[in-house]
């Protein structure tokens, strides 16, 4: 992997290809400044902010790296016997360093999709050739994209540098992590001006999507540890609400009776999915959840596994979430019976339409396979936790997170309502506001199994430490000896230190030791 500087990085030219589902313009390279001349070359600039979201093969944003930050960085997923990485072992064993190739590409990938957006965003601003409808929807598309990196990089990094312009960025110091949020907020508060019908894709930006992410940014940011969000955390906790309330009260989404359509790869599209991002393996190489399937039908260890079979064994047999988020047995086209895995694989990534096609030799696992941003059952479980937290366990919180154990515990195949196998109500009553929250964390848990979620949870949580040393099977020790305060953040990657004298290193990777600025609340 090479190495980039900040600057080099928010210098770089505009580099796309192709992409069907965008109707994207193959260019293999594009000069910035004379482009600009048509809505046609606007698409093709505003497509390859999309397109470098999948770029990088297993190091790119949302192929393989989303799930190997914030899944491997857990107690449940470790570095199985194929994994010949010592970047992906460092991760899986909480002894991530500053030279990793993780962090570098994450700092890589994010800041050129922020460049990209950024150029569109300088030059429509000064395209008076543009009728003035136009040039805010494609710049508020372009907004979006923006928040949305941002918003990955202030929860793997804290606060970064905030560059809003092309050619900035050259010896930037870090902005505090309020700053990014406030950022975040005005560019989704901007793409939420995007007209209804701007698009029919959920890989597009769209006003909704961009309410559903605020929902999310509030969400976190009132359990930050930062100035605003400790001084303001009753308003976030109310904004998160109003804006998962105006996409549920918009009547666009609604859960699939069947858990795994979320996957399925002719169920893309769907009345869940709020914004993905595409994959197609007949198209391009990008791929996600790849290395959870890459040794087909066998026991040997795949790159990622999961760290015991106590898992799959915890969850009811009655929720169908367990079967669409483990394989514990999986039918073996080429021998035309079922698998049974001693440690089940996860089963999300498994593209079971198309494993089976001579022409894909068998292996196919998330190259086709959309990467969920967001969907509906989040808003869900947003407004319940928000609620939770702001007022108690109210009606309203008891109502969106039963919607969630209700589609758990729906059989599709016969239209019946299961009920848990253990006796237990199907529906939450009559709890505390503290039993509220562990139900919570506890269907979240269920719910986004291998999406890119966990890390992410257990550290706005505050809880990663205590979590991982508590749950770890002991069979991996590693992680349960080296885990520490340090992994609430990423380290900066040690390049753009070198390259950036102004960028200062995340407490715990320079060889401090204790709690460093993690008070009594971080466990």
């Amino acid at each position: 992997m090479r190495k980039f500087s900040l600057a080099y990085i928010l210098g770089a030219g505009l580099l796309l290809s192709s992409c069907a589902d965008l109707d994207q313009t193959s260019i293999s390279s594009i000069d910035k400044n004379n482009f600009y001349q048509s809505k046609e070359d606007i698409e093709t600039a505003i497509n390859g902010i999309y397109e470098e979201v999948t770029v990088g093969g297993m190091y790119g944003l949302y192929n393989n790296q989303s799930i190997y930050l914030n899944d491997l960085q857990t107690d449940y997923v470790f570095a199985g016997a194929q994994t010949n990485s010592a970047h992906i072992r460092e991760v899986a064993n909480f002894a991530i360093q500053p030279t990793n190739q993780f962090v570098s590409a994450a700092w890589q990938y994010h800041y050129t999709t922020i460049n990209r957006a950024n150029v569109v965003i300088d030059k429509l601003n000064a395209a008076s050739w543009l009728n003035e409808q136009s040039k805010q929807n494609y710049i508020n598309e372009a907004r979006f994209m923006r928040a949305l990196m941002y918003f990955e990089l202030v929860r793997y990094f804290g606060g970064v540098p905030l560059i809003l312009h092309d050619g900035e960025g050259e010896g930037a110091p870090r902005n505090t992590i309020d700053e990014v949020y406030e950022q975040i907020v005005l560019d989704f508060s901007a793409a939420e001006n995007l007209p209804a019908n701007y698009t029919t894709l959920d890989s597009k930006a769209s006003s909704l999507a961009a309410s559903a992410l605020l929902s999310k940014v509030y969400l976190v940011w009132a359990q930050t540890s930062s100035e605003q969000g400790k001084a303001n955390q009753e308003a976030y906790y109310q904004k998160a609400i109003a804006y998962a309330d105006k996409v549920i009260s918009s009547g666009k989404y609604h859960l699939f009776d069947k858990f795994i359509d979320n996957w399925s790869v002719d169920k893309k599209n769907g009345p869940e999915h709020i914004f993905t991002v595409e994959h197609d393996y007949r198209l391009k190489s990008n791929t996600t959840g790849h290395c959870t399937f890459a040794t087909n039908w066998s026991n040997t260890e795949p790159v990622l596994l999961a760290t015991s079979d106590r898992y799959y064994k915890e969850m009811d047999p009655n929720d169908q979430r367990r079967d669409g988020s483990w394989a514990k047995r999986l039918y073996n086209p080429n021998t035309g019976e079922d698998f049974i895995f001693t440690i089940p694989r996860f089963r999300k990534y498994i593209d079971s339409l198309n494993y089976a096609n001579p022409a894909t030799s068998g292996n196919i696992a998330g190259r086709s396979t959309n990467t969920i941003i967001i969907r509906y059952a989040e808003v869900l479980l947003i407004k319940a936790e928000a609620e939770n937290e702001l007022n108690g366990p109210t009606a309203a919180a008891y109502d969106a997170i039963n919607q969630i154990r209700r589609r758990a515990y729906w059989s599709p195949y016969n239209n019946y309502q299961n009920q848990p196998t253990d006796g237990t109500e199907l529906e939450l009553t009559g709890l505390t506001k503290e039993s509220f929250r562990e139900a919570l964390r506890h269907e979240r848990w269920n719910e986004f199994i291998l999406e890119g979620q966990r890390w992410y949870d257990l550290t706005r949580w505050h809880i990663l430490v205590k979590h991982v040393k508590e749950n770890t099977p002991a069979t991996q020790p590693l992680k349960i000896q080296n885990v520490s305060k340090r992994n609430y953040y990423l380290p900066l990657p040690q390049d753009q230190i070198q390259l950036n004298p102004n960028l200062e290193q995340n407490w715990g990777y320079s060889g401090e030791t204790g709690d460093g600025p993690y008070g009594t609340e971080f466990e």
